[in-house]
């Protein structure tokens, strides 16, 4: 039913001279909901019919286009926002590296270890630019000598072994023969897992000692207790 008669007939006359639904919700102020519901099942000649899907085809065109430029600029935006951060970033000091690989213990490192007889750093993760900033922190800063490490790459049935070690090994400047490779089948996934996923496996590095264990666990606690709100 109804309710505003010369409103509807206002509408009417629009749609019947080949208006969209958007172009008569502009003219009238009437929701789109509204104008669907009072003609679905308005029949319209053939001509008017034609006008009207014209004028769909060329609004879809229109958000296409305005979509694509948007796109564009966002990407562009983005880039520019990511350069001038890049820049920000100077020569990072030993000190700085210290706090870096901390964190990125406190993140990524097997930290429930303080009851364990003999605890071990243990650190994992997949991204190549992590691993190898947290090697450097393991050098330059707790003075880790390269034999000391001990890699291993975990990896799922899609990925070929000979391939994630020697990718591991470019990027790690650790020789092919260290490294252990662990097979894992996922009880989430039940071994079906897409190729793209994780494609180099991941990277985890164990260092043996207590001391140093107990070292960056104290760095983290500095993190934490000196860094809290006032």
């Amino acid at each position: 039913m109804v309710h505003n008669l010369s409103l509807y007939q206002k509408a009417l006359n629009l749609r019947q001279q080949g208006n969209s639904y958007r172009e008569i919700k502009e003219a009238l102020g009437i929701p789109k909901s509204t104008i669907s519901y009072w003609f679905k099942d308005l029949k319209l000649p053939k001509s008017i019919r034609k006008v009207i899907i014209d004028k769909e085809i060329k609004g879809r065109k229109q958000l296409m286009e305005f979509n694509r430029k948007r796109t564009q600029f966002i990407r562009l935006e983005n880039a520019r926002v990511r350069q001038a951060a890049f820049k920000e970033v100077k020569k990072i000091s030993k000190y700085e590296l210290m706090l870096i690989g901390a964190s990125l213990y406190w993140a990524e490192g097997y930290n429930r270890q303080e009851s364990v007889r003999s605890p071990y750093l243990s650190f994992g993760n997949s991204n190549a630019g992590m691993v190898t900033l947290f090697l450097r922190f393991l050098k330059d800063v707790m003075n880790i000598p390269n034999n000391d490490l001990r890699p291993a790459i975990q990896i799922h049935e899609n990925i070929r072994a000979k391939s994630a070690v020697r990718f591991w090994a470019k990027n790690t400047g650790i020789p092919e023969k260290r490294f252990r490779v662990i097979c894992q089948v996922s009880r989430a996934s039940k071994g079906k897992r897409p190729y793209n996923s994780l494609p180099h496996g991941t990277f985890r590095v164990d260092v043996r000692g207590r001391q140093n264990f107990f070292k960056v666990k104290g760095w983290i606690d500095g993190l934490m207790i000196n860094n809290r709100n006032n």
